[in-house]
């Protein structure tokens, strides 16, 4: 056979297309995942539900699904972009996955960049599904979508940099229990179902957290009406640079 008759030729595929193969399978992978699902569809919807139509929590005036329903929406991009990703990508890394695939024609930062698409359309349908059951709650937002977009992306980036900085420093066991650990304390004393108000004096630190700062800048727009809160998008963005930054300089691939 003569030279470059080759079929199919030789050699790694573009970068895109790489990017959009890993993307869809990271995708499927996160979805046949019965714990993840649990954690990133599941829990936040009963919670909606619960929390919505069963005087449990003071939210103050006006419907309860008018306060839950932009701090569930906060709570699934924290489940999907901090906690799933870091329980996976820390067993991936344990297991030696995250090695091969670095020594594959994908570059590295395209697995990462691979990984970051994967968890936004993982929020996308859960941002529909929860959007579906606060109207049939009875749910009435406000305020203009490009807000919400905006702090949603904001939101994801800073959860996943701590997602990927605590998968990629600790141990995978290490990685789970502090995971689930702060999912959970961040649920209770986040701002998601009781407003930070009740915490006293220690609600003004809460606030600073990313999950408050994003369930805060949420309701402003879609229960106040509010036009783009530009101080929480303002500490969003440090929070995803400092830690995006972080997860850049100490990730160990091994």
């Amino acid at each position: 056979m003569s030279a470059g008759t080759y079929s199919p030729k030789p050699g790694a595929a573009p970068v895109g297309r790489m990017i959009a193969a890993q993307t869809a399978l990271e995708t499927r992978m996160l979805l046949r995942n019965g714990e993840q699902l649990l954690l990133t569809v599941i829990i936040p919807s009963l919670l909606l539900v619960l929390f919505s139509t069963v005087d449990i929590v003071d939210t103050g005036d006006g419907k309860a699904v008018d306060f839950l329903a932009p701090g569930v929406l906060a709570l699934a991009v924290m489940s999907t972009a901090f906690t799933g990703q870091a329980i996976a990508t820390g067993f991936e890394r344990r297991y030696g996955v995250l090695k091969r695939l670095g020594a594959s024609p994908l570059p590295r930062w395209a697995l990462m960049t691979a990984k970051t698409l994967s968890v936004l359309v993982t929020e996308v349908l859960q941002v529909v599904l929860l959007t579906v059951l606060a109207f049939a709650l009875g749910w009435s937002p406000h305020g203009n979508p490009l807000a919400v977009l905006l702090l949603l992306v904001l939101g994801t980036a800073a959860f996943s940099g701590l997602g990927l900085l605590m998968a990629g420093t600790l141990k995978a066991e290490a990685t789970l229990a502090a995971a689930n650990l702060v999912f959970l304390l961040l649920l209770v004393g986040g701002g998601v179902i009781v407003p930070l108000e009740k915490f006293g004096a220690a609600g003004e630190v809460l606030a600073l957290l990313p999950i408050a700062v994003l369930s805060d800048g949420l309701r402003d727009v879609l229960q106040d009406g509010a036009g783009m809160p530009w101080a929480n998008a303002g500490v969003l963005a440090v929070w995803a640079v400092l830690g995006l930054g972080a997860a850049a300089k100490f990730f160990r691939w091994e």
